[in-house]
């Protein structure tokens, strides 16, 4: 008997509950301040940690050789790398002061704290090469180069060349 009474008053609160809060008048009066239960922190998604960048020495740079800014030119663009102060080197080679290039195609510098993406608007040069021939549908697009070390990952501070602009027929 007792369970039945028990089950009885929960039903009667629940539906004065939901009476109370469907009412219009309820709607119609101010809200009052009440202090909710403590909640833990809703999950966050996981960011990928930042990963101890490599230095880089002062004055290195890259830059494209061919083509130049405001160029127009036909598919596939030959497009040439170039680097000074540093020596390029395959992915995962460690040699002090080296790094491996990265082409960024319509598309803004990644987080330099990570790893750069692999993608068609990130391009890898990991096998060391320092040139390409890259099919590019006609119209404007925008090129930048940037070093990654050994693991893909900008240096500190990171080596990229300017963004070029290109018109391609």
């Amino acid at each position: 008997m007792r369970t039945v009474q028990t089950l009885t008053v929960t039903s009667a609160l629940a539906m004065l509950c939901l009476s109370s809060a469907c009412s219009p008048k309820q709607a119609a009066e101010p809200a009052t301040s009440v202090t909710p239960p403590a909640q833990a922190p809703a999950p966050m998604e996981q960011a990928a940690p930042a990963l101890e960048r490599t230095p880089s020495p002062e004055g290195a740079k890259v830059f494209f050789i061919t083509p130049q800014d405001g160029a127009t030119v036909t598919s596939p663009v030959h497009i040439e790398f170039g680097i000074e102060g540093m020596t390029v080197a395959p992915a995962g080679d460690q040699t002090p002061n080296s790094g491996h290039h990265h082409l960024l195609v319509d598309t803004p510098l990644p987080d330099l704290s990570l790893p750069i993406p692999k993608d068609a608007q990130h391009i890898h040069f990991g096998d060391g090469s320092t040139s390409t021939d890259l099919e590019l549908s006609p119209g404007k697009h925008t090129l930048q180069l940037l070093l990654g070390d050994y693991r893909h990952v900008p240096h500190d501070p990171p080596v990229m060349s300017k963004q070029i602009t290109i018109t391609v027929e």
